[in-house]
Order: structure tokens, then sequence, then C-alpha cells
């Protein structure tokens, strides 16, 4: 027999959701097969599967050990060190993580062998001692907003479960106020917000901005306003309305205006004369800040409040010679 104490990153969740991670082997119908039999049973009594699991229930199996380990897969412990550097953490509590994330990294992964903010968050809470291998076992850390590799900034991470759902309703609901700082190609004298549908084509990975809706496109809604300007160039705050695949590249370029060093949805010869004098080898686009409304639960300590991520280096340094 082995005894679960449910943690509080385990909490808040079906029981059969957790085990079929802690069982990650097993096949569903063996769980609910020892569910219904009562090989295993949650605080002493039988159970359905369906009961949401609170920090402290005893889930208890009935199974011989080398069942049980036959149904874990077995991690490595020894972990390699990840190239680079962890983001800067610019905020954490006991429930999340906000990070700046640089303009290269993945914020998950697309490959098994990538490194994403993911495999950063995760080694971080490992050193520091805050999760275990064990816990890896039925909860793993994870972002709540994901930015396009070559767009840096502000990404929100839950350290504990509780964090990561209350998070990822935020971000879903639209009940947190995003806003991004890029640089674009023209002059932009006014505060415009924009509607339209983003048409995407998994086969090339763009997206197409049009006007009526179509079978498969979304709407989407982008506002923003310049902050400098000096004719030619122009440095915009956007606030991301909606939140769709490149929708601030494709939007702004759909408007006439596409951001500097974005070769997908931009121009090509400005993006080559830019890579030439700068070395930019990405747009210049940053999720520079995030307001949180009025928030109790796993986001008091963030409620009402607002954070700001500094842009990269170099965006500055542009941004400084082409229009401050």
């Amino acid at each position: 027999m082995r005894e679960l104490i449910i943690s509080k990153n385990e909490a808040n969740q079906r029981l059969d959701k957790y085990l079929a991670k802690y069982l990650n082997q097993a096949p569903t119908s063996f769980i609910y097969k020892m569910l219904r039999k009562k090989n295993i049973v949650l605080n002493g009594k039988k159970a359905a599967g369906k009961e949401k699991l609170q920090a402290g229930d005893s889930v208890k199996l009935f199974l011989a050990e080398d069942t049980i380990e036959k149904f874990i897969e077995q991690k490595p412990t020894a972990r390699k060190r990840l190239p680079g550097h962890m983001p800067e953490v610019i905020y954490e509590d006991a429930d999340i993580l906000l990070l700046n994330k640089p303009a290269g990294m993945l914020s998950q992964k697309a490959n098994p062998s990538d490194v994403s903010v993911v495999d950063y968050i995760t080694e971080y809470l490992l050193r520091s001692g805050q999760v275990t291998e064990t816990d890896l076992h039925t909860f793993h850390p994870g972002i709540c907003n994901r930015l396009d590799r070559n767009t840096s900034g502000l990404i929100a991470a839950g350290k504990s479960l509780a964090g990561l759902q209350e998070l990822s309703l935020g971000f879903h609901d639209r009940t947190f106020r995003k806003y991004y700082h890029c640089l674009v190609k023209g002059k932009v004298d006014k505060q415009i917000h924009l509607n339209g549908y983003l048409k995407k084509d998994h086969r090339t990975n763009r997206v197409t901005v049009i006007q009526e809706s179509e079978t498969d496109a979304q709407p989407i809604e982008t506002e923003y306003r310049p902050l400098e300007s000096n004719g030619k160039y122009t440095l915009l705050e956007v606030h991301l309305i909606t939140g769709k695949t490149h929708q601030i590249r494709a939007h702004l370029a759909s408007a006439g205006h596409p951001l500097i060093g974005d070769y997908k949805y931009g121009d090509r010869l400005l993006n080559d004369r830019f890579r030439e004098k700068y070395g930019l080898k990405s747009q210049l686009l940053h999720a520079y800040r995030l307001e949180f409304p009025e928030l109790d639960g796993a986001l008091k300590e963030v409620s009402g409040r607002a954070f700001i991520a500094e842009e990269p280096i170099l965006f500055q340094k542009i941004a400084k010679d082409c229009i401050r």
C-alpha cells in the first residue's frame, strides 16, 4: 500500500486527473477499474474520480509496489545545466512569477529538444528548493501567456496549481491589461483603435488581417497610440485587447506601419539596413506592462498592481538613435 498526501500544488484538481499524472503510464481504464474495486480510495472511502482534491487529502493505493512502479515513468534526477541565463524575475510570490523574457527564447517547447522559459522556471524552482523532482510527477509550473520567440517582455507563470489556474483564467477572460512597446515604420500622429479578423495559414505559419468575417477567421482588436516620432519612425504603445498569434505584427503591417526587424510581415529592405547597422535579428516588440484588476485568492498579492519590464538594451539604443 502507498499513501499519497495531497499538497497545495496538487489541490483543486479532480482525483482522476491527479492519478493520471501520478500513474502516468497506466491506461485510463486501469485507473477507473481500481477506483471501482476500491483499490484506490480517497480519505479512506470509495471514490468515482470526479472528486475535487483539497490540500491534506489522503489517496491510498492498495496496489503492489512493483505495479505502482511499473506505471510511474522514471525520470532522470540528474539535470543538465541550461544554456544562457534565467530570465530576469520582475516579481515573485508563493503562487506566481513574472519574468522579462529576452528575444530569441521560446516561451514553450516546439520540439522535445528545445529549451524554453518553462525549463528555466522549473530549474529555478528546483534549485531554490521550492519544488522537488517528486513534485514534478503530479504538478509542473507553467506559463500563462505566450510571446513569439523574437518578442521580448513580460511572461506570467504559475508556481502553484492555484496560481496557474487563476492566471490562465484572467488572460482567457481578458481581465488583465497588456501593453507593448514597438518601433514601427512611418509616422503615427494619433491614437487608433483597430478591429478586424485574423486568418491563419497553418502551412506557412502566417496570418492575414481581413475586415470581413470568414470561416476560421478570429476577431481581433488592437489599440495603439504614438509616444514619439520623427516622421520616419514612431515608437508606439500598443494595448493588446485580444491576444491572437502575430496579432500586433500583422495588424500594424496591415495599417501601413510594419514593425522594424519583422521579416515575416515587414519591410525587408528596411530591416536589412537595421540588421547591417545594429545586428538586429528580431522585431522591436516588447511586452512592457501588465496591469491586474482587484483580485483575491492566489492573486491577492498582485491585486490592483501594475508591473513593468524594461526594454532590451538594443531596443533602447535603436529607439534613441531613430527618434529620441
